[in-house]
């Protein structure tokens, strides 16, 4: 993996309680909860995205979490996974988190929903009905270090790989996410790696 780091920003743009959007299993809203009661115990299903940026060259940015994550800190994960918050559209959500985590802007397009739970420990998961995009940028990522310890660019064969020799490393919801992108959505994925 290949390691680009240009400039960095400390923000603080996540807090425990802001009010996400609880679903169904049918994504219909439900109401509303902070988000550090949304993951505790077994979490509460509540409505989250997650983008996937390529670069020109096909190769997919990948964010390791910072070591101050609750859940899977340090962890290596997809291009930016976040939550709406209450009243925001998920375009928008998606856009925002983008910018104040990675530091850039990109074109995405959605392709698929899910509801997972993944267990971290006794005491958090996540528990999300997640909307998952494709998109791209030509933008030099500035990674926000609250949020993320390090960053690289990928080829998609190389995640395969990785993925395939050392999955400890990665978050439940990325693997998930990345299988499903390889086997249902490989003509889609195509437009992105060339």
């Amino acid at each position: 993996m290949e390691n680009a780091v240009e400039s960095e920003r400390d923000e603080v743009v996540s807090f425990d309680g802001e009010e996400l959007i609880l679903v169904d299993a049918e994504d219909q809203e439900l109401g509303y909860l902070n988000k550090a009661k949304c993951h505790v115990g077994e979490g509460v299903l509540h409505r989250a995205f997650s983008l996937f940026v390529f670069n020109a060259d096909g190769e997919l940015l990948l964010q390791q979490r910072s070591e101050g994550k609750r859940l899977w800190p340090l962890y290596w994960s997809n291009s930016c996974c976040s939550h709406p918050r209450r009243g925001e559209r998920m375009e928008e959500a998606a856009k925002r988190r983008l910018r104040q985590e990675v530091g850039i802007e990109a074109v995405f397009d959605y392709l698929y929903k899910f509801r997972y739970q993944a267990q971290f420990d006794p005491n958090g998961a996540e528990h999300e009905m997640c909307w998952v995009y494709l998109g791209s940028s030509g933008e030099v990522p500035h990674p926000n270090r609250q949020e993320i310890a390090d960053w690289c660019w990928i080829t998609p064969t190389r995640l395969d790989a990785e993925l395939a020799n050392h999955p400890e490393r990665y978050t439940p919801w990325l693997k998930m996410e990345w299988a499903r992108l390889r086997s249902e959505f490989a003509s889609e994925l195509k437009r992105y790696i060339r």
